[in-house]
């Protein structure tokens, strides 16, 4: 038998092995991402059965969330050194504990702790499943493919979390939205050591105080954008962890420019695309949260929607970005990246103007759903550019790290933008001089066009793209 014959036997197999590998990979970040929100539409219940005051309630989704992006840098950098699997198992061993243990919580204080822990595992096994991808998929279609998939899992995550939660909450309970992590979890556990690919490791050290300046100052301004979100910007504890977070991030800088093996090496954002990149995946996030918390209330509060018709309010959005993922593959390679996130970040702010048009009145058709079909597409075709641009050419040994810092960034970006919209929304609720639910819409509307100006900075970012078709297209590690 031949070479060429024994080849064209065995590729059916790979192509299973393949799909096994990218299907492991993108469930746990799938799962990762869905806990970011998968909890919103139960926060009523919640409430109701643990206790919990009014404050104390938004610390269900900020432990997760602080946590998760205060890690993430060191996440990434000990993937690459200590093995990207490794990590990448490990943290999705917590994660699954954590949610099992989550869903026993018989207190407030449990399952606030539950969530921190889960949002440590996140951080482990969050920046290593980018980079599994990077240096398992090395053929350039198959590589653009599975960063497409990847972008679909990490952009339309987040509303079919919505999807998930509002369906496990009206027909089971909130502790199902937890417990529902457990038979995946384990079966990524299970599959991955016997499957995924173990990259060849780093001998180095850690680079401990870029790990302790990093991860206390990207924790530090989590917290000050989450804390604003409550308390306000001229609250005293937000701007002094607020000045604390931006003086160690200044440290780490200074600590990275001298190492000799960084956490995040700054020859990362020497490529102008992948800085370009990295600003857009913290913009974008910043104006697509306004649409899921403050249109999930809109829904409930004023429309008074169910908790599950909310989540399903979301499914076309959700359709549309996994859709955008199968036909971004194949504009790529033709156009290059800069049309695709141009038009993208275009479509994504007429979609939040259009919210800015809201009224009590309005209606799913066509008020909400043309908007959220607009999102759907727009980061469908914004996101996955990015997530090429940024991992397709960086260099092996920094993938970790690579992936750590651009999910650092949509996560950072994501918690700052709701404080800001926040602020924005109490700013105005309490300077208008409307009543009930209009009050309410004043500030939500308000909100969408902060939402829209953040959009529009991703649309003046992405014209600053150079055109690398040839060079995305025959990217190799």
């Amino acid at each position: 038998m031949s070479q060429q014959t024994l080849d064209r036997a065995l590729a059916p197999a790979a192509r299973r092995r393949s799909g096994l590998i990218l299907a492991i990979i993108l469930t746990c970040q799938l799962m990762l991402i869905l806990d970011a929100t998968v909890m919103n539409v139960a926060l009523p219940r919640i409430q109701s059965d643990l206790g919990f005051s009014a404050t104390g309630l938004s610390w269900v989704m900020t432990a997760y969330s602080l946590v998760f992006g205060g890690l993430l840098l060191l996440g990434g950098r000990a993937g690459d050194l200590f093995g990207r699997r490794r990590m990448f198992v490990a943290g999705t061993a917590l994660f699954t504990l954590a949610s099992l243990a989550g869903g026993l919580a018989d207190s407030a204080a449990l399952l606030i702790a539950a969530r921190a822990l889960q949002g440590v595992g996140a951080a482990m096994a969050g920046p290593s499943t980018l980079a599994l991808v990077t240096t398992t998929f090395t053929e350039a279609k198959a590589r653009v493919r599975a960063l497409a998939l990847f972008s679909a899992m990490s952009s339309g995550g987040f509303a079919i979390g919505l999807i998930v939660g509002g369906l496990l909450t009206e027909w089971i309970s909130w502790r199902a939205a937890l417990f529902i992590n457990v038979p995946f979890g384990l079966a990524i556990v299970l599959l991955a050591p016997r499957f995924v690919p173990e990259p060849q490791r780093r001998r180095a050290h850690l680079d401990l105080p870029g790990a302790i300046t990093g991860t206390l100052g990207v924790a530090s301004l989590v917290f000050a954008f989450t804390h604003a979100a409550s308390d306000g910007w001229g609250n005293p504890v937000t701007l002094g962890t607020l000045a604390t977070g931006l003086v160690v991030l200044a440290g780490f800088v200074a600590i990275e420019a001298r190492s000799e093996m960084p956490l995040v090496p700054l020859r990362l954002f020497a490529d102008r695309n992948r800085s370009a990149a990295y600003v857009n995946f913290f913009l974008g996030p910043m104006a697509m949260m306004s649409m899921f918390f403050f249109l999930t209330q809109f829904m409930q509060d004023i429309r008074h929607f169910a908790a599950l018709a909310t989540g399903f309010a979301f499914l076309p959005m959700a359709a549309l970005i996994f859709a955008m993922s199968r036909l971004v593959p194949r504009l790529l390679p033709r156009y290059g990246p800069k049309p695709l996130a141009v038009t993208g970040s275009l479509l994504m702010v007429t979609g939040v103007a259009w919210l800015a048009l809201l009224t009590t009145d309005s209606t799913y058709f066509p008020a909400l759903l043309g908007p959220l079909l607009l999102m759907g597409l727009g980061g469908g075709l914004s996101f996955a550019p990015l997530n090429v641009i940024v991992m397709a050419t960086v260099p092996t040994d920094d993938a970790g790290a690579a992936g750590g810092v651009l999910q650092t960034m949509q996560q950072v970006g994501s918690t700052l933008g709701l404080g800001v919209l926040i602020t924005v929304f109490g700013s105005v609720t309490r300077s208008s001089g409307s009543t009930g639910a209009q009050l309410t819409v004043d500030g939500m509307t308000a909100a969408f066009a902060t939402s829209a100006v953040f959009a529009a900075c991703t649309v003046l970012v992405a014209l600053t793209f150079r055109r690398q078709v040839a060079a995305t297209a025959s990217a190799r590690p």
